[in-house]
């Protein structure tokens, strides 16, 4: 069953046509990868699935909901959690009270910075945010400053902020990016395991083929605004307008 339908989406900035019919659908419990080349589209998509965007024509359909005219506050209520390219966490909180803010939000219906002594006294919402940090590989952390982590640790983290509302669909932009080989390596298998484990929908954009062709089950190819191929992660390595398109310079 495809709990994402993208159908005949166009977005146009003045002159340039961001966006050119994109039609596609990403099955419930798959991780579904979309690359391409700079400048493709994939950005511009991802906002319009979460608010940021409206097209100027198309539908976006989650859980048969549509998605278009949804406030980006509203977005996570709605069963969707995006990780963005740099990660948006209170660097002055803990690991565990970075955590635990989102997963109060998401039980209250509002974002609200909570006064730390209420988070603490929050016994269910701790041992909610304890159990995606230990899922996330970051239990050993919980009561270390947010701005003393690595920058892998903290894309790990904002990761955990997103799941601890508890997501159908998962939506990470460039996950991997500016990684170091070992901190890439070690999200593809905290992104890997989230997926066995809690099956969650995801929606991966990114550059770096290592991490695609590791966790994708489906791949979407855009460029210059359109979809060209759509495919299995094998069928995509061989498909001759995509090697013309990206990927045969990004081996």
């Amino acid at each position: 069953m495809n709990i994402l339908e993208v159908l005949g989406v166009n977005k146009r900035f003045g002159g340039l046509q961001a966006l050119n019919d994109v039609n596609l659908q990403v099955q419930e419990g798959a991780v579904h990868a979309i690359i391409g080349p700079n400048g493709a589209g994939k950005s511009t998509l991802l906002n319009c699935f979460v608010g940021r965007l409206t097209p100027d024509t198309g539908s976006v359909m989650f859980n048969g909901r549509s998605l278009l005219g949804i406030k980006p506050h509203e977005i996570n209520q709605a069963g969707v959690s995006r990780v963005f390219q740099t990660p948006e966490i209170f660097s002055d909180l803990t690991v565990l009270e970075n955590v635990m803010i989102p997963a109060l939000a998401h039980r209250d219906g509002a974002f609200k910075l909570n006064p730390l002594r209420r988070m603490r006294q929050e016994g269910d919402i701790r041992n909610k945010a304890v159990e995606v940090l230990e899922d996330i590989g970051l239990a050993d952390n919980l009561d270390m400053t947010a701005a003393s982590m690595s920058r892998g640790d903290k894309r790990r983290l904002e990761m955990a902020m997103g799941l601890v509302q508890d997501p159908k669909l998962l939506l990470l932009d460039e996950p991997t990016a500016g990684m170091s080989r070992a901190d890439t390596n070690n999200t593809i298998d905290v992104l890997r395991h989230i997926s066995d484990s809690r099956g969650i929908t995801m929606v991966i954009i990114e550059h770096d083929m290592h991490v695609v062709f590791s966790l994708a089950d489906r791949i979407s190819v855009l460029a210059q605004g359109g979809v060209i191929a759509e495919d299995a992660p094998a069928n995509i390595k061989g498909n001759p307008k995509v090697q013309e398109a990206y990927l045969g310079g990004a081996h």
